[in-house]
C-alpha cells in the first residue's frame, strides 16, 4: 500500500508512542530550529491558517489587496473575507506551479500591500524574479509544503517578512502550524489539548489505519468538527509538539533519500508522457505531475484505478481557490484569465512518496500506471 501523506515506519512506532508521555521541552525544540531560522521568533499554532491570520493582523493587512497565486487551496477564502482583503490572483507557470511573476507589474496597484509566495509542492520559489517589487510589497511566505527546502544559501522561511508552515504535511503529527516572524513580535496563544480528532489524525499516519480510513473512512471515522470559540489564536498541543520534535531528528537525511527517489520517479513519469515540476532544491512534499494531455479527461479514472491497486494518489489542487463559487462571485473571477491554473487543476496528480521507499516501490507504481494508461488508450 502506498500513501501520499507522511507514514510512520514500523521501526518508528515505538518512539512515536512515547511522544504521548514525554515532557515537552519547547525551548530545546526552538534551539533546534534556530539552525533553520536564525534571528527569528517562532510560534507553534494549531494550524497554518492560524499563523496566516496572525500575520495579517500584525502586518496590518486588513482592508488591503494581496497578490496571491490562483493555483492554491481555497482555505484562504474565509480568511480573506474575514479581514476584508481583496485577492489579486496571478496565473501560474506550468513548469514550476509557481505564480507567474511577469503578471505582477500589470496587476499591482496602490492598494496592493503584500504578495503571498507559495513554495508549491516543496519547490523553492526564485526570489530573484521579484527583486524589483520586494521594496514595495510585504512578502509573506507560504511554506506549507517546504520545510527544509532552501534557496541559495538560506532555508525557506527566511526571505519573507513572515512565513508559515503546515507541519503535518511533512511530519507524522496530528496537526500543527509554525509561524516564523520577527524577533520583536509578541503573540498570545491559548493552550489546547490533544483530542479525539487529533488521535484519529495521528492513526492515519500508521499503515493499517491509513488503509482503513481510505476504504471505509466515511463509516468508521466520526466527522468531528472542531468549533472555534471566539477569535483566540490557538497553540499547538503538546503531544503534536513532541511528535514534531521526535521526527525532526534525521530529517535532513530523510529529505536526501526522498529527493533521490523523486528524481528517479520523475524520470519514469516523463517516459510515460507526464510533465513534472522542476527539481532543484525541491523537498518534494508532494511528488506532483501533470497527466499527458491526451489523458486529461481520464485523470480521475487513473486515480481510481490506482486506488484499486492500493496506490492512493491525491489531486492537490483539483479545486483551487478560483474554482470556488463564492470566490468567483465575490471577486468576479473569469477562469479564462487563468488558463494555466485551469489546466493544472484538470491534470494534476500527487503520487505517493516516502523516504523509506525503495526503487522497487517506484517501479511497482510505474508498472501499474503503465497498465492503466494502456487500458485507457
Amino acid at each position: 500500500m502506498y500513501f501520499v501523506h507522511p507514514q510512520i515506519e514500523k521501526r518508528e512506532i515505538k518512539k512515536a508512542f512515547f511522544c504521548f508521555f514525554k515532557r515537552t521541552n519547547l525551548e530545546k525544540l526552538k534551539n533546534k530550529l534556530s539552525f533553520y531560522f536564525p534571528e527569528k521568533n517562532l510560534f507553534f499554532v494549531d494550524m497554518a491558517r492560524t499563523a496566516f491570520k496572525i500575520a495579517i493582523e500584525n502586518l496590518n493587512l486588513k482592508n488591503s489587496q494581496i497578490l496571491i497565486p490562483a493555483f492554491i487551496c481555497d482555505i484562504f477564502f474565509p480568511i480573506l473575507r474575514e479581514y476584508n482583503i481583496e485577492p489579486i490572483f496571478l496565473d501560474i507557470d506550468l513548469k514550476t506551479f509557481h505564480l507567474k511573476t511577469e503578471e505582477i507589474e500589470k496587476k499591482i496597484s496602490k492598494k496592493t500591500k503584500a504578495i503571498l509566495i507559495c513554495h508549491t509542492f516543496g519547490l523553492p520559489f526564485d526570489f530573484e524574479k521579484i527583486k524589483n517589487f520586494s521594496k514595495d510589497l510585504i512578502i509573506v511566505e507560504d511554506c506549507a509544503h517546504a520545510f527544509g527546502a532552501y534557496w541559495k544559501d538560506s532555508f525557506l522561511g527566511n526571505f519573507g517578512k513572515v512565513s508559515f508552515f503546515s507541519l503535518y504535511k511533512q511530519f507524522p503529527v496530528a496537526r500543527g502550524g509554525l509561524l516564523v516572524c520577527p524577533k520583536d513580535w509578541q503573540i498570545s496563544l491559548k493552550e489546547t489539548k490533544f483530542n479525539l480528532r487529533d488521535f484519529i489524525s495521528f492513526l492515519n499516519h500508521i499503515l493499517p489505519f491509513a488503509f482503513l480510513f481510505k476504504k471505509f473512512g466515511q463509516k468508521i471515522a466520526p466527522k468531528i468538527m472542531r468549533k472555534e470559540k471566539g477569535k483566540e489564536f490557538l497553540a499547538l498541543n503538546k503531544i503534536s509538539l513532541n511528535l514534531f520534535s521526535c521526527f525532526l531528528e534525521n530529517f535532513e537525511e530523510k529529505i536526501k533519500k526522498r529527493r533521490q527517489l523523486a528524481l528517479f520517479f520523475q524520470e519514469k513519469l516523463k517516459e510515460l508522457g507526464f510533465e513534472t515540476q522542476e527539481s532543484q532544491n525541491n523537498v518534494f512534499c508532494y511528488l506532483s505531475a501533470l497527466v499527458p494531455k491526451s489523458f486529461e479527461e481520464a485523470r480521475d479514472k487513473i486515480v481510481k484505478e490506482l486506488q484499486k491497486r492500493k496506490i492512493f494518489c491525491t489531486r492537490i489542487w483539483k479545486d483551487p481557490i478560483i474554482f470556488n463559487k463564492e470566490v468567483k462571485k465575490t471577486w468576479k473571477i473569469n477562469l479564462k484569465d487563468f488558463p494555466n491554473t485551469v489546466e493544472a487543476a484538470k491534470r494534476i496528480i500527487n503520487f505517493p512518496l516516502q523516504s523509506h521507499y525503495q526503487k522497487k516501490d517506484i517501479e511497482k507504481m510505474i508498472f501499474a500506471l503503465k497498465e492503466i494508461l494502456n487500458f485507457l488508450k
